[in-house]
Formats: C-alpha cells, structure tokens, sequence
C-alpha cells in the first residue's frame, strides 16, 4: 500500500527529501581512536561495522558512540581487542564491498561482530527482496568467511519517529523501517546470528542536534543492550 502512495506522492516526497538534504546539519563522524586494546581476562575480538551510527555521529568522541559503550562494557569481563570499520553514507552493499577486498588483501577475523547498517537503504530505491538478498549474503560473509563466533545486528531504527523528517516523508520511511525489520526478523529465523529489538523510541531530546542521529544517552542504552546480548561468558577463548 505504501508503494502505491509513493507512486502517487513521490513529488513531495522528493521535494522534501532535498529540503532535508539542504537544512539538516551535517555532524562529523565522532574522533578518535578506531581500534585498541582494554580490559583484563580471557581474550576476545570486537569488530564494530556500519555506517554513520556506527561511526559515532551525533556525540563527539568514540568513547561516546557504539564502539567504545560496547568495549568498555565488555571489558568488565574480557580483555577487549577491538576495531570500528564504518563510514557515513554506507549501505549494505558497499559495506559487503568493503569486507570482501579487506579480507581478500589481508585476511582477518573477528570473535564478535556488531552491524549497525540499514538506513541508508531505506533512503535508497531498494527494494525489501534485494536488500534481503544483500543482507543474507553480508551474514554468511561474517559467519563463514570473518569467523565471527557471535553476530549481532540491530533492528533499523524507527524513522518515522525522527524529528527532522517533515511529514508525509517520516511516515513514508516508517513504513519502509517496518518493512525491513520484517526482513531481519524472517532472516533470523534462518541463519545465525542475533537480532536486537531496539526497543527504545528516540525522544527528540535524546537525539543529536541534526534530529536524525543517536544522541550520547542513545549510544549508551545501545551499547548496555549489546553487552547484555553477548553474555558475559559465551565468548571466552
């Protein structure tokens, strides 16, 4: 049903896509340091991948974003060597992409692997099948070729309740947020890896300044539930 609005008010949605493209503050990837070494205990690897949330945009250092609440929380327990690989504006595609010519040039791999990707695809004109198809093939990459021993993906984040998309846009992408979450959830079903259920919706004071990305408290809840998720034994070498 909302395809055939899109087709009907795809002049709006364009129009106001370029208004919020030209008005939206374009925040820096958060600084410092993209990978390192914390904590005491057994040995384990993080690789944090993705795309601008991944990054760290919206707070201004590392220590604030995903990678460093998830290494810090972890290294309670472990000893944490971990390495951020993302980029604003990436999709999943790119980000397979990405990985294949990493490992083609160097080999790696990963005890656990953190994928923060999917917005920039809702953004795209994608399609749910295809994006599926690359969201399958990024998994079996992690799992089988990057070794990772535990992986976990995020829901995409609820987009219609962002506050710098103007309506009907925030409700358009809403609906295109469902719709891929639905695809993450049918693929957990039949590959392994887990997926975490956000469960929190963004309050606007929560979010960073553009009204489009995960403010400090975000990253931090993000971060706890990520922890949460991977135990604190499970992945001991």
């Amino acid at each position: 049903m909302h395809y055939l609005l899109l087709i009907l008010f795809a002049p709006v949605f364009f129009l106001q896509g370029r208004f919020v493209k030209k008005n939206t503050p374009k925040l820096p990837e958060a600084a410092g340091e993209r990978s390192g070494l914390v904590g005491v205990g057994p040995r384990v690897s993080l690789l944090v991948l993705g795309d601008s949330a991944a990054a760290g945009v919206g707070v201004n250092r590392q220590q604030q974003a995903l990678s460093g609440t998830v290494s810090a929380g972890l290294a309670a327990h472990f000893s944490v060597s971990w390495q951020l690989l993302a980029k604003s504006g990436s999709n999943t595609e790119q980000t397979l992409k990405m990985l294949k010519k990493r490992q083609q040039q160097d080999p790696f791999n990963f005890d656990i692997v953190v994928v923060s990707l999917g917005v920039n695809d809702i953004l795209s004109p994608i399609s749910a099948a295809k994006w599926s198809s690359q969201q399958r093939e990024l998994i079996q990459f992690l799992n089988y070729e990057v070794q990772c021993r535990q992986l976990i993906l995020t829901e995409v984040p609820p987009m219609g309740s962002f506050p710098a998309l103007p309506q009907p846009l925030r409700w358009f992408l809403g609906k295109r947020s469902d719709e891929f979450n639905g695809v993450l959830r049918q693929l957990s079903k039949s590959e392994p890896f887990t997926l975490l259920d956000f469960g929190l919706k963004p309050e606007p004071t929560q979010m960073a300044s553009d009204g489009f990305h995960p403010g400090e408290l975000i990253y931090q809840h993000w971060g706890d539930s990520i922890v949460e998720a991977i135990g604190d034994t499970t992945m001991a070498n």
